[in-house]
């Protein structure tokens, strides 16, 4: 059998999107979610401070990968599952996956921050710097939770397991990303951005390489 298949990575990605467009309420809830949560801090906070905008993107970043990415595996039924392992090379079935989830999380987190500028301003120095730091997260994120949102599903608890796990993995990724994109933020020149710019796309690296050795081993069970 193949490494992988891209027919098949495609398929299952046009199959996703097309599910995605049939049931169009878990975008615009997620949407609105961004909405009405950044006009609460709006109304409560004005224009917040540098620190505490960040802070507050990253916040509502985690909570939108969580619901964005939950539904990766919980709209999968036992019957279709079964029918992909008789045909679907595990390797293909979870790169499929990440890749749609990717997508999916950057489009949100462009949508996130075009929101978060409008409603609380733009209080960055180097705009460039936190969309380059910001996609990065988005592609952290989605990465990790749609590997942990598959282990969850095997126990019939999809979104509250994948939280539970996920959080003590992702809180030292989000200290990463909040230090990190504190340099948009600041005109003073400060070294080591890019070493850790590079150490983000090592991290995400080794979790697609990590879902792709473990996912055949789950996807057995």
């Amino acid at each position: 059998m193949a490494f992988i298949n891209t027919k098949h990575i495609a398929a299952l990605i046009k199959k996703d999107f097309l599910l995605e467009t049939r049931h169009q309420h878990t975008f615009y809830a997620i949407v609105l979610y961004v909405i009405s949560t950044t006009f609460v801090v709006y109304l409560t906070m004005g224009q917040p401070e540098e620190q505490v905008w960040n802070g507050l993107f990253w916040i509502v970043q985690l909570f939108v990968c969580i619901n964005a990415v939950a539904k990766s595996f919980l709209a999968e039924s036992q019957g279709r599952m079964l029918y992909y392992y008789s045909i679907i090379n595990p390797k293909d079935f979870i790169l499929a996956k990440l890749f749609y989830n990717v997508v999916l999380m950057m489009l949100m987190t462009g949508l996130s921050l075009l929101i978060f500028i409008i409603f609380l301003e733009n209080p960055f120095v180097y705009l460039y710097k936190f969309i380059l730091i910001s996609f990065l997260g988005s592609l952290g994120l989605s990465l990790v939770f749609t590997f942990l949102a598959a282990i969850a599903a095997k126990a019939k608890q999809q979104a509250s397991l994948m939280a539970i796990m996920g959080l003590p993995i992702i809180v030292p990724q989000l200290l990463l990303l909040m230090k990190v994109s504190v340099v948009a933020f600041s005109s003073v020149v400060q070294e080591g951005f890019w070493q850790m710019a590079g150490l983000l796309i090592i991290l995400d690296v080794m979790v697609i390489a990590l879902s792709i050795i473990l996912f055949p081993y789950l996807w057995k069970d």
